[in-house]
C-alpha cells in the first residue's frame, strides 16, 4: 500500500480535530458554570424581583484557602525540580542541570506564573494545561551615539546586524601635547537587529486545548494540540510566507468557544473593532498527531500546523516530532478518566443552597427593619409620610379618625435565626466533601485553637471544667483538624507534582536541543558556565514538594527532629566514614530547615562545603586520634597509676607495721631486762639485810631438828 497523500492526511486530521472540538464543547458547559460560580455569577439561581441578590462565594473561598499552600509547597523551595542521573557518570551533569533549570531557565520561561495558573485551573476547572516551546524572536534596538572618533565608529558598525540610519561628521579642536589639533568626529544613529531564543512555559486556556475524547492521558491520545487565533503579522513574524498567510480566511465564529472565552476574559475586548488586514486574526492549529503517513505499520508522531482551516492548502508545517509539548495537571484523580475532580464539583451545590438560604435570611431581616405599613384609605392627610418616612416627620390623621385604626404594620415572624444552624451545617458539609479547612491554608494550630474559642464563646470558667483539661481537649481537636486539612493538601500537592514531572522533562529537552553554545550566568555570586549539549536528555525528574503542606512551625519541628537524629549518629559513629550521616546529609538538613522557616536561599546563611573541603576535613579527622581510644588510654594510665599508688601505700603500711612490731619486741625485751634487773637487785638487797640482821626466822630448817 502506498504512502498517504497530504490530502488524505489532512482529511484524517480534520476528522480527529472535529471529534476533539465536539468533546471540548461538551465540557465547555461545566467550565463556564465553574467560572461563573467562582466570580459570583449564578444564572441557575436567579434572584426574585425586589429581593436580596446576595451570592455565597464558597467556591472562591475554598480555592483561595488551599491554593496558597499548594503554591508555597511547590514553588516555595529554592529548587523546584531536581534531576537524577540514570547512567554512571551523569552525576555532575544532573547537578548542573538542576541548578541551571531552577535558577535560570525556569524563571526566564515565566514558569512561576505558568505553574500558579495551572494550579488555579485544576482547582477550579478540573484540569490545568501547561505548554512549553522554544520561542525565537527578532529584537530591534535603535540608538544614538555622539562624539565618536573614526576608529570607534568602525568598531561600532562592524557587525553585520548593525545598520546606520543617520550619520553626521564634524571637526573639533582637541588639546594635545603638540597643541590644539583638529579631529574629525561623528554622530550616528544605528539600528541593531538581533535574533534570540528562550524557552517558554504558558498555560493553555481549556477552550483552546484539543485532545481526543477516548484518551485517558496525553500519551495515549491519537491527537493533541491547540486551536487559537493569531494575527497575520504574527504568522509572518514566525517565518511563514506572507502571500500565503494573506490568502487565509479570517477567523470564523464559534459560538461555544467564544462564549467560554468571553466568560474567561469578562468581555474585556470588542470583537467588532475595525483593524487593518495585518492585524486580522486567523484560526491557528498546532497539532501533534500519531499517524502512519508512510505506511510502515507504525504510527509516528508528527507536528502539523494549519492556519485558516484544516485543508491541504492550509498546511504550513508537517514534520516528525519527538514529544507532545503539553502536560495535563490535576489536583484530584478520577480513576480511568483524564479529567480530574475540581473544588467546584464539590462546592457548587453547597454554594447554590447557601445562596438561597442567605437571600431568604436577609429578606426576613429586611422585613423586620422595614415593616410593611397598613393604611386605611382616605384617613391619612399626608400619605408620603407613611410610604417614605423620615425621622421626625409627623403623620397627619383626619379629624375624628382613630389613629390605631388608621395606621398599622404587617407583622412578619422572625425566622432568620433558624437559618444560622443550617448555614453552619453546610460549612461543615463543605469541609467533609472537599477536605479543605482553615488548616489547609497553613494556619497554625494555636491560632485555630484561639479562633475556635472566640467563635464558640466558651471559656474555662464558663464551662466549669479545669483549665488544663479544656486546653488539652481543644488542642487535640485542633490538631486533628489540622492533620485532616494538611493531609488533603498534601495529596493535592503530590498529585499536581506528578504532572509537573512531564513539564520539567520537556524543559530539559528544549534546553539540550536548542542551546548550541555554552552560557555563562551569575549563580550564587559566582560566574558559572553551563553547556547542556553534553547532558543526558532522559534524566529522571523529581519535583521537590518540600517538607509538607502544613504550617511552618510543623515543618521546622520536623527538621529539628532530623537534626537531632543526625547529631546522635555523628556522636555514635564519628564524622569520618559514617555509614548513616554524610556531609551531604547535613547540608540537606540545614538547607531544608532554612526553607521551612520561609527563607528561600539557604546560601545566604550557610555555605555548602565543596568536595575538596570535605576531603580535607575527613583527612584531618582521620589523622586525629580516636576519642574513644584516647579515653581507653587515659583510663589505663589512671588505673596503672592507681595500682602503683596502692602498691606503694601497701609497702609503706607493711614497713610501718614492721617498725611497730620491732619497737614492740624491743620494748618487751627492755621490760623483761628491767624486771630481771629489779629482781636481782631485790634479791641482793634481801641477802644483804639478812646478813646484817642474822634473822633466824629467815633460816630454813631442812632436817626438822631444832638443834
Amino acid at each position: 500500500m502506498a504512502a498517504m497523500s497530504k490530502q488524505q492526511v489532512a482529511a484524517q486530521v480534520s476528522q480527529l480535530v472535529k471529534d476533539c472540538e465536539n468533546y471540548r464543547d461538551e465540557l465547555s458547559v461545566d467550565r463556564i458554570k465553574a467560572m461563573e460560580y467562582y466570580d459570583g455569577i449564578m444564572k441557575d439561581t436567579p434572584a426574585d424581583p425586589n429581593r436580596s441578590k446576595v451570592v455565597s462565594r464558597d467556591v472562591r473561598s475554598a480555592i483561595k484557602k488551599v491554593l496558597p499552600s499548594v503554591i508555597r509547597t511547590i514553588l516555595g523551595n529554592d529548587k523546584v525540580v531536581e534531576y537524577q542521573p540514570v547512567n554512571e557518570g551523569d552525576e555532575a551533569a544532573a547537578e548542573q542541570a538542576t541548578d541551571y533549570v531552577n535558577f535560570v531557565v525556569f524563571p526566564e520561561s515565566d514558569g512561576y506564573d505558568a505553574v500558579q495558573d495551572a494550579a488555579h485551573d485544576a482547582l477550579k476547572l478540573r484540569n490545568g494545561i501547561i505548554r512549553w516551546w522554544y520561542d525565537k524572536k527578532r529584537k530591534v534596538q535603535v540608538s544614538k551615539h555622539t562624539g565618536l572618533e573614526e576608529q570607534a565608529l568602525v568598531q561600532l558598525v562592524a557587525d553585520d546586524d548593525v545598520e546606520v540610519l543617520e550619520q553626521e561628521a564634524y571637526e573639533e579642536q582637541i588639546d594635545t601635547p603638540q597643541g590644539p589639533q583638529p579631529v574629525k568626529l561623528y554622530n550616528v544613529k544605528i539600528r541593531r537587529v538581533s535574533e534570540y531564543g528562550c524557552t517558554k512555559l504558558a498555560v493553555v486556556p481549556l477552550e483552546e486545548f484539543l485532545i481526543h475524547p477516548d484518551a485517558i492521558s496525553i500519551n495515549d491520545s491519537p491527537i493533541t494540540g491547540m486551536k487559537t487565533r493569531l494575527r497575520r503579522s504574527d504568522l509572518v513574524e514566525m517565518g511563514y510566507d506572507r502571500e500565503k498567510v494573506d490568502s487565509f480566511p479570517a477567523s470564523g465564529s464559534d459560538i461555544d468557544e467564544e462564549e467560554e472565552e468571553f466568560t474567561r476574559r469578562r468581555d474585556a475586548f470588542d470583537e467588532n473593532d475595525s483593524i487593518v488586514k495585518a492585524l486580522q486574526e486567523v484560526d491557528y492549529y498546532e497539532l501533534y498527531v500519531k499517524i502512519d503517513a508512510d505506511d510502515d505499520g507504525i504510527a509516528e508522531l508528527r507536528r502539523m500546523v494549519f492556519a485558516g482551516g484544516l485543508a491541504e492548502v492550509n498546511l504550513l508545517d508537517d514534520e516528525e516530532w519527538d514529544e507532545v509539548p503539553f502536560a495535563d495537571l490535576i489536583t484530584e484523580r478520577r480513576p480511568h478518566q483524564r479529567e480530574g475532580n475540581s473544588v467546584t464539583d464539590d462546592m457548587a451545590e453547597i454554594q447554590r443552597v447557601k445562596t438561597v438560604l442567605m437571600r431568604q435570611t436577609l429578606d426576613n431581616l429586611y422585613w423586620q427593619n422595614n415593616q410593611q405599613p397598613i393604611v386605611q384609605e382616605g384617613t391619612i392627610a399626608n400619605p408620603e409620610a407613611v410610604l417614605n418616612p423620615k425621622f421626625g416627620q409627623p403623620i397627619r390623621v383626619n379629624q375624628g379618625i382613630d389613629v390605631r385604626g388608621a395606621v398599622g404594620y404587617n407583622t412578619v415572624p422572625f425566622v432568620a435565626e433558624q437559618s444560622f444552624g443550617m448555614l453552619s451545617y453546610l460549612d461543615q458539609e463543605a469541609t467533609d466533601r472537599t477536605g479543605i479547612s482553615d488548616a489547609s491554608s497553613g494556619m497554625a494550630p494555636d491560632a485555630l485553637q484561639n479562633m475556635t474559642a472566640k467563635a464558640t464563646g466558651i471559656s474555662d470558667a464558663s464551662s466549669g471544667m479545669a483549665p488544663d483539661a479544656l486546653q488539652n481537649m481543644t488542642a487535640k481537636a485542633s490538631a486533628m483538624i489540622e492533620a485532616a486539612g494538611v493531609g488533603q493538601t498534601e495529596l493535592m500537592v503530590r498529585t499536581f507534582a506528578q504532572g509537573l514531572k512531564r513539564v520539567f522533562q520537556g524543559l530539559l529537552r528544549l534546553v539540550i536541543k536548542h542551546q548550541d553554545k555554552p552560557r555563562t550566568v551569575r549563580l550564587r555570586n559566582q560566574w558559572v558556565t553551563f553547556d547542556p549539549r553534553q547532558w543526558n536528555a532522559e534524566m529522571d525528574v523529581t519535583v521537590n514538594t518540600g517538607l509538607g503542606a502544613g504550617t511552618r512551625e510543623r515543618d521546622m519541628m520536623m527538621m529539628q527532629v532530623v537534626g537531632q537524629q543526625q547529631e546522635k549518629l555523628l556522636a555514635a559513629y564519628g564524622p569520618v566514614n559514617n555509614p548513616y550521616v554524610s556531609a551531604e546529609n547535613i547540608w540537606n538538613s540545614v538547607s531544608r530547615g532554612v526553607e521551612a522557616a520561609g527563607l528561600r536561599t539557604p546560601d545566604l546563611y550557610f555555605t555548602k562545603p565543596t568536595p575538596e573541603q570535605i576531603d580535607q576535613l575527613q583527612k584531618a579527622q582521620a589523622n586525629k586520634p580516636d576519642p574513644e581510644m584516647e579515653k581507653v588510654k587515659i583510663k589505663a594510665q589512671a588505673d596503672q597509676q592507681r595500682a602503683q599508688l596502692d602498691a606503694q601505700l601497701q609497702r609503706e603500711k607493711m614497713q610501718q607495721e614492721a617498725q611497730l612490731e620491732t619497737q614492740r619486741i624491743q620494748q618487751e625485751m627492755a621490760l623483761k631486762r628491767y624486771q630481771i634487773e629489779q629482781e636481782i637487785q631485790l634479791k641482793r638487797q634481801t641477802n644483804a639485810m639478812q646478813m646484817l640482821t642474822r634473822d633466824p626466822v629467815s633460816s630454813v630448817n631442812i632436817g626438822g631438828d631444832p638443834g
